[in-house]
């Protein structure tokens, strides 16, 4: 197959999953991530829960149903690769997709499942395939994966320019120097648009915050991924629990602060051996929200090698998405997959 140089940007975990599948297919791949390390964005920031059994529109329900297949793919390529399939226990929750996955418990099999709660619902849906990953751990397992194939990764960069002759992207201009492409894969999370907007190519993603809560544990308190009105968290490792809620405002009642001590004073009181619980951090995660919700992926109609991946849930539809999308870069044909995810939709 022909070599292309590809240049990645971004080293969260879509440029992570863009890398490994460029480079085990014999690309010349160079990832420019601006921090120092990888998956020091919103990666970092994820609740990281594989989450497929929500409500969504028909012409994506394809990529959710195939999500935890290509994580199942993924681990018997990568025996490394730790993930939690304990599954999500969920309700009070009106955007399940109750046909889908689900499994119907009733109290005696909540409690069986999660012995830990102080206090039960008379029932919930169980979606046992399910998962969960360290957001961390997966994105610099596949950057060290495609590291192993050739690719070159570039901390500490930062894109100044993509330069443009005639409506195609040649390459980057970085605080490192000048960097030749054939193709150019946009997997900056909130920063495609800016990026994109320096040569009048609009992107319509907007950065969308959450809290992620930490906290120190000295047992294992919570057995599956638990989602409810009053809390969403799932054990990390046995001695680490994690909580999501959604942003609020920068007020001193409703601000970050706030509402992530009321998410861990809410699981102290919730959990038998709650009160064990130590908060360690509380961070804002900027998400980035396609206008729609759903993944931007393809070649840019209006700017010839530049190829757009954005997406929410990018835990959740990375690792299929990038495989798709490698094909299409590497063989230069459109994946009916992806058909529904093309940003030519917003025009019409």
């Amino acid at each position: 197959m022909e070599k292309q140089k590809v240049v990645i940007i971004g080293a969260g975990i879509v440029g992570a999953c863009m890398a490994y599948q460029l480079a085990k297919r014999n690309q010349d791949v160079t990832v420019i991530e601006r921090h120092p390390t990888a998956a020091r964005e919103v990666t970092e920031k994820s609740f990281a829960w594989i989450h497929t059994t929500h409500r969504v529109a028909p012409q994506y329900r394809h990529l959710y149903d195939n999500a935890s297949e290509e994580y199942l793919a993924l681990q018997q390529e990568l025996s490394e690769l730790q993930i939690q399939w304990h599954g999500a226990l969920t309700w009070d929750d009106s955007n399940l997709n109750e046909q889908i996955h689900l499994q119907k418990l009733n109290r005696e099999q909540i409690e069986a499942l999660e012995p830990n709660l102080k206090e039960y619902p008379n029932d919930a849906m169980f979606a046992n395939e399910e998962g969960a990953v360290d957001p961390i751990e997966l994105t610099e397992l596949l950057l060290r994966k495609a590291q192993e194939y050739g690719v070159k990764v570039q901390f500490d960069t930062n894109v100044t320019q993509l330069q443009q002759e005639n409506s195609r992207l040649i390459g980057v201009h970085t605080s490192k120097g000048f960097m030749e492409s054939d193709v150019v894969v946009l997997a900056a999370g909130t920063g495609v648009s800016e990026l994109c907007n320096s040569f009048g190519c609009s992107v319509p993603v907007t950065p969308s915050p959450s809290i992620l809560i930490r906290m120190k544990t000295s047992s294992r308190l919570i057995h599956t991924l638990i989602s409810n009105a009053q809390f969403e968290a799932r054990q990390l490792t046995d001695h680490s629990l994690l909580a999501a809620e959604d942003y609020m405002d920068d007020s001193e009642e409703n601000g970050p602060e706030a509402v992530g001590t009321r998410a861990f004073e809410t699981l102290r009181r919730s959990l038998k051996g709650g009160e064990q619980l130590e908060l360690e951090s509380i961070k804002v995660g900027l998400r980035p929200m396609p206008e729609d919700g759903y993944p931007i992926v393809g070649f840019h109609n209006q700017m010839k090698g530049l190829y757009v991946t954005v997406m929410h849930s990018a835990i959740t539809l990375a690792p299929l998405i990038a495989r798709l999308a490698a094909t299409e870069i590497i063989n230069r044909e459109s994946r009916c997959e992806l058909e529904s995810c093309r940003l030519s939709r917003f025009k019409q």
